[in-house]
């Protein structure tokens, strides 16, 4: 996780920052859906972003996968211009049902993305093992999508998305179909694998229990158009726990802040 110094750095243009806002504006359709956004993101920092429906969550996040050219302004990844999708940013998308393969297996799919990175064919078996273990899904590579629970298809999507090795994972709500104790279950299962990664995540989500829970640092968005209107850091120690974490009275204290943030929004 990104230590103080790095946070403290983390201002748009800087070196510390993997990914950097620097006064993006976007305008879609004549509407201006982001303006002004300038905001970093160090190494190593489990970014949350949240917000009500419609300020703008999603479209940040594409705008860091370089799916989005800023209309003003511009993001960078590594210092360097972000003028297309990157193989080190890999995106965990919300529907899994749409984006797993379903004519390809378990294994096809994850294979998809090392066959993307050149891997030879000999090696890929291995590491397609190694990556199903990883997310909790050992024994299950001939298995289509459609034969896997919702949580199973969910880590198969991260289970990709991780043999592309990336150093920025976007998360876009990935976990909001989900039943509460899956839902649980694979924070957890995050936090371990981006602990073991390093990997920098910008994590977007409804929920503000959730955004607290993974998070190093929230930011909140305003609508109509989507700009800062929080920021808010988490001290709450790691490992996380899903029972004395979210009774710590930090925990609480930071979820009434974005309650009463996310309710003035809305009025």
């Amino acid at each position: 996780m990104a230590s103080a110094a790095k946070r403290l750095e983390a201002v748009s243009g800087t070196p510390a920052s993997q990914i950097a806002f620097d006064g993006v504006t976007l305008v879609l359709g004549g509407k201006t859906i982001i303006e002004n956004l300038s905001l970093g993101v160090p190494p190593g920092e489990f970014l949350c972003i949240v917000g009500a429906s419609g300020c703008g969550k999603t479209t940040a996040l594409r705008l860091a996968a370089g799916l989005y050219q800023p209309t003003s302004g511009k993001v960078n990844f590594d210092g360097q211009p972000m003028h297309e999708p990157r193989r080190e940013i890999a995106i965990v998308f919300q529907d899994y049902g749409k984006a797993l393969l379903p004519w390809r297996t378990a294994a096809g799919n994850v294979s998809l993305a090392l066959e993307a990175g050149g891997m030879p064919s000999a090696e890929r078996l291995a590491r397609i093992e190694e990556l199903l273990r990883t997310v909790g899904l050992p024994g299950h590579a001939g298995k289509y999508p459609s034969e896997m629970s919702g949580g199973m298809q969910q880590r198969l999507q991260i289970a990709r998305c991780l043999a592309q090795e990336p150093k920025t994972l976007l998360m876009d709500e990935p976990f909001g179909a989900l039943d509460a104790m899956t839902r649980q279950g694979l924070q957890d299962e995050v936090l371990s694998l981006v602990a073991a990664s390093g990997a920098t995540v910008i994590f977007v989500t409804h929920d503000l229990d959730e955004a607290i829970y993974l998070g190093d640092r929230i930011i909140g968005l305003l609508p109509h158009p989507g700009r800062i209107g929080i920021e808010l850091s988490v001290n709450l120690p790691r490992p996380r726990d899903q029972l004395s974490t979210r009774e710590h009275p930090e925990f609480l204290r930071l979820r009434r802040q974005l309650f009463d943030f996310i309710k003035a929004t809305e009025q």
